[in-house]
């Protein structure tokens, strides 16, 4: 089938589309005042990482000359001109929530975003003695003359572009950087005002150009490409390859987007553009201060009454003991276990039987795919059992620990080439995957030995090994004993640390080598059964074209398809003649939806169902190693199936989608909320009486 731009809605505007839905929250008055503080946080940084990706690939492509033209029938200059006329948009809705919305709702809060104008006497005083203890010692004036080249502006990096008139009326500049290591935001004594780090520097120019006239300041901010490749074909060490591209990173990648506030002058802009190379449409004038994803540290006030209440999350009563630790393994043979995050805690389901496997002493190897992780210090886990330290126990208890590092988890090389020296140093045998893929699989493999021989116990997920984001991620995770997917795990493993190549296995899709192929097999299994057929995703991103058509093919002989997106979607529902048969909803709230499920069949226990870390993507059939694991257990069916119920009901969280690529809040009616819900479900899952899966 060709590409036409009636059939598929451009990808990069689709993920547009889902930071406004984000946006929406941070606009909703009905939400507690310091949550809507964080969704302002959240899109701001979601901005910068879509320039710095994706808006960075299309200007790649224009640039080089690549003709390309994407399955909406739209050339890259086609496509950042769309880009540029809806972020700009956007952006605007941003500031402006910000200035009109927020602002004066936090003024009421007796939380005051003050300017240095607008200070009393003793604040300037107060302000004037933290700037010269520390934040003077810090800053680094540096000229732009003939004898002074521009200087280099790293990534994401606040600044001011001074204007200077020196003691013969010759106008000079200078650029002086904001420290990222200081706060976004000075809190005054008395830790009700807050005033942005750059208006202190600006009142204390005099200090760093003693004897020049300061004409103006002017604040800017510059977004550099973060997509590099590593070769690793011509790389003999991948390790040293990636720590080689994140300096490059750092200090050479290509500008595409310029922030500026708004009255910046002309003159000076043209400057910045012309040092920066790039050209008017990629600045971006801002009216509210730059880099609002500063303001995680309003979001960090101790203000309790403006924010949601906190979410303890609960353990499945089967996973609880009131004397003794449980014994996983015990409780994995009896039956397979679905853990739910954040609902059901990460520390003491996934996090425990980790812990439990290396200090166990019939625990022979613990085989782990590890894409994202968080730091065994970091004060949000309040003290929890981190993933890489118990892979470090178990490998100096001399198990055999077997680790698969990505080191190409972008904005997470720097963090994961750390965990990879550690874990070597520690005896682990670490791994970086298959050459020219990304490992992006979720699982987790103990060998154990028992009376009867070996056994061995799976976990496969949908989310990271990170108890940081799953008190923030909806994800889902399977325990098993089951002895398929036991060996097709182990066989997985082999084939990610050796050369097997092998494509099929008993029970898991995997990626890039089967898992298109099954999945179009599904699609079209159901669509042979016409009006019958029943199919459901609950994914991240649905974009790829050939699965899209797919969808299309099984519509048209009447089967009912219901996708649950989060972010992009290139499919057109509800359009006559091709998706009559298909809804498209999204869910957003405090919870980022995070989980793959795919059904099937219709719902219960005859349906076929899947969980894993794969969205249909080209890059996660085509470019990543992917695992997707049917759920055989009848009541785990169950389980899964409550969860897609209870997002097709939700009327508080949910969008959907019509056929012109219009996003619309699903109107209320029975009063649904889906996380909500889900809190209640996994609290009862926690008592005695409640029979637990």
């Amino acid at each position: 089938m060709s590409f036409t731009a009636d059939r598929f809605i451009n990808r990069e505007l689709s993920l547009l589309d889902f930071q406004q839905r984000v946006l929406s929250l941070a606009q909703n008055p009905d939400l507690k005042l310091l949550e809507r503080v964080k969704f302002l946080a959240i899109v701001s940084q979601n901005l910068d990482e879509f320039y710095q990706v994706r808006y960075a690939g299309l200007l790649g492509q224009q640039k080089s000359g690549v003709v390309h033209v994407s399955p909406d029938g739209l050339s890259a200059r086609e496509q950042l001109a769309l880009i540029d006329t809806k972020a700009e948009e956007l952006t605007e809705q941003l500031d402006l929530a910000f200035l009109e919305s927020i602002l004066p709702a936090l003024e009421k809060e007796n939380i005051r975003l003050a300017n240095w104008t607008d200070l009393d006497a003793d604040a300037k005083q107060y302000l004037t003695a933290v700037f010269e203890d520390q934040i003077f010692p810090v800053l680094t004036p540096l000229a732009v003359d003939p004898s002074h080249p521009f200087p280099y502006i790293s990534n994401l990096s606040l600044n001011l572009a001074v204007v200077l008139q020196g003691a013969e009326h010759d106008i000079r500049f200078a650029r002086v950087k904001v420290p990222p290591i200081l706060p976004r935001f000075i809190v005054l004594e008395d830790g009700e005002h807050f005033v942005p780090l750059e208006q202190v520097i600006s009142a204390h120019l005099g200090r760093l150009f003693d004897g020049q006239r300061i004409e103006d300041r002017y604040s800017f901010r510059v977004t550099r490409n973060a997509e590099l490749a590593v070769e690793e074909d011509e790389a003999r060490d991948l390790l040293e390859a990636m720590e080689s591209i994140l300096a490059f990173r750092q200090r050479a990648a290509s500008a595409v987007r310029l922030e500026v506030e708004d009255r910046i002058t002309d003159q000076v802009l043209e400057l910045l553009l012309r040092e920066l190379g790039l050209e008017s449409g990629q600045v971006t004038r801002r009216l509210a201060p730059l880099d609002l994803g500063g303001l995680w540290a309003l979001y960090g006030l101790d203000r309790p009454e403006l924010k949601d209440d906190p979410w303890g999350p609960t353990t499945q009563h089967r996973m609880t003991r009131s004397s003794d630790e449980v014994d996983f393994f015990e409780e994995i043979r009896k039956a397979d276990i679905l853990v739910h995050h954040p609902y059901e805690s990460f520390a003491t389901s996934t996090g425990a039987f980790l812990a439990q496997a290396a200090a166990d002493r019939d625990v022979l190897a613990i085989k782990q795919t590890l894409y994202r992780t968080s730091q065994t210090d970091d004060p949000a886990l309040g003290g929890e059992q981190a993933v890489v330290e118990s892979l470090v126990a178990a490998a100096e208890a001399g198990k055999q620990v077997v680790v698969l590092v990505e080191l190409k988890a972008r904005f997470d090389e720097a963090a994961n080439i750390r965990w990879a020296k550690l874990l070597e140093d520690a005896g682990a045998h670490v791994a970086y995957g298959v050459s020219g893929l990304k490992t992006h699989s979720k699982t987790l493999l103990v060998v154990r030995r028992e009376h009867d021989g070996l056994r061995r116990y799976v976990h496969i997920g949908t989310g990271n090994y990170n108890p940081k984001t799953a008190r923030l991620y909806e994800d889902l995770g399977l325990f098993t004993a089951d002895p398929e997917l036991g060996s097709d795990l182990s066989e997985l493993f082999n084939a990610l640390t050796g050369y097997s190549s092998k494509a099929d296995y008993r029970r898991l899709l995997v990626a890039p080598l089967a898992m298109r192929k099954r999945i179009v097999e599904r699609i079209r299994m159901e669509a042979e059964r016409g009006t019958a057929g029943r199919i459901l995703m609950k994914i991240n991103h649905l974009v790829d074209s050939e699965i899209i058509d797919e969808l299309y093919a099984a519509s048209g002989s009447g089967c009912r398809i219901e996708l649950i997106v989060r972010g992009m979607t290139c499919l057109r529902p509800q359009v006559p003649g091709l998706s009559e048969n298909i809804t498209v909803r999204s869910i957003v709230g405090k919870f980022l939806e995070h989980s793959r499920i795919y059904r099937f069949g219709s719902p219960g226990e005859a349906a076929v169902y899947y969980i894993g870390s794969a969205d249909m993507m080209p890059r996660n059939l085509d470019g990543r190693v992917e695992t997707l694991t049917p759920v055989i257990d009848a009541r785990l069916k169950l389980r899964l199936e409550e969860i897609i119920q209870v997002n097709l009901a939700d009327d508080e969280l949910a969008w959907e989608l019509d056929g012109d690529a219009t996003w619309s809040r699903v109107a209320p009616d029975r009063g649904v909320n889906a996380m909500e819900t889900f809190q209640d479900l996994a609290l009862a899952r926690s008592r005695p009486e409640t029979a637990s899966a």
